[in-house]
């Protein structure tokens, strides 16, 4: 252990130091005899915390009651070629702001993907975007640095503009715009057997919609469902049990979605296996609304595996 590390785990005395919320009620009822004590006393030791604990404690205190947002930036570039011509992409880093942000997930898109998402936004929100400023599409000379330099600004600028109107942050095409690629090869993994690169493609599309679909988080559930198959399929069951229920959580509201049922099942499962309560989630699984659910389609429903599988197939 190093000596810092060996610091951090020492218990810091905090002299007349602010309230903290555990001490707040004893300190109202001290106030009294504080004011009794003798001018020469000691001062009263209020709170024993290790160095950690009061960098977290005043880390939430900074950054309470700060809006969060979203933050757009274009990391850097590199030129990439197809059998037709060379092209740019353009990295782009979503940081949410307000709090602490440790999980950076950085993807690459083509000036042709950000044309695409211009095309499909002006259809549904033309007169909420009068304002927004696209960057002009450059014949000649567009693999220049100082070009690449000048379209990384406006191309970030751009997002910015976007995201600052509620309706296009919301919209579908917006939030596809940064997952719908990475999605697809994820389950394309997926039915090619690959799980491992599956998983870590997944992971990644997750850590994108916490951040961009806080709206709504129901989203997120059929991205949770692939990364219990994936878990499962590589015999990782724990993890596939955390990763089901948070996707159960999300569903509680929504026994009729359609991924409810089938994690249910998947979950008695691994429960049982992994020595969990697998009762009170068959309980779930049985009770009269979900019989009901499946009463159309009795002994007809649907694996987990099986509904991941038919997810974003390809269409002719």
């Amino acid at each position: 252990m190093s000596a810092e590390g060996s610091i951090e785990d020492e218990p810091l005395r905090i002299r007349d130091s602010p309230t903290l919320p555990e001490e707040s009620e004893h300190s109202r009822n001290a106030v009294n005899d504080e004011s009794n004590e003798d001018n020469d006393s000691p001062p009263r030791e209020h709170h024993l915390m290790t160095t950690r604990e009061l960098q977290l404690y005043w880390q939430n205190e900074k950054y309470d009651g700060k809006p969060v947002r979203l933050l757009f930036q274009i990391h850097s570039t590199r030129i990439a070629e197809d059998f037709l011509s060379k092209f740019v992409l353009y990295k782009i880093v979503i940081i949410k702001t307000g709090s602490f942000d440790g999980k950076k997930v950085f993807i690459e898109r083509r000036y042709s993907d950000f044309e695409r998402l211009h095309r499909n936004l002006l259809k549904d929100f033309k007169d909420e975007m009068e304002d927004v400023v696209f960057p002009k599409k450059i014949l000649m000379g567009n693999l220049t640095e100082e070009i690449i330099r000048m379209r990384m600004i406006a191309l970030k600028d751009y997002l910015g503009e976007l995201y600052a109107i509620r309706y296009v942050r919301k919209s579908c095409q917006f939030v596809a715009f940064f997952i719908e690629s990475e999605l697809g090869e994820g389950y394309s993994c997926i039915r090619g057997g690959q799980y491992k690169r599956a998983t870590e493609t997944l992971e990644q599309v997750l850590y994108l919609q916490e951040k961009l679909v806080e709206h709504c988080p129901i989203l997120m559930v059929p991205t949770l469902c692939a990364l219990v198959v994936c878990h499962k399929d590589m015999d990782q069951l724990e993890k596939a049990y955390e990763t089901g229920m948070k996707a159960l959580e999300l569903l509680q509201k929504h026994p009729r979605h359609k991924y409810y049922n089938p994690l249910l099942d998947t979950l008695i499962s691994l429960a049982y296996k992994l020595g969990k309560d697998f009762l009170s989630l068959r309980e779930k699984f049985e009770n009269g609304e979900n019989r009901a659910t499946r009463s159309s389609f009795e002994g007809e429903m649907i694996t987990l595996k099986e509904l991941v599988v038919k997810e974003r197939v390809p269409t002719d």
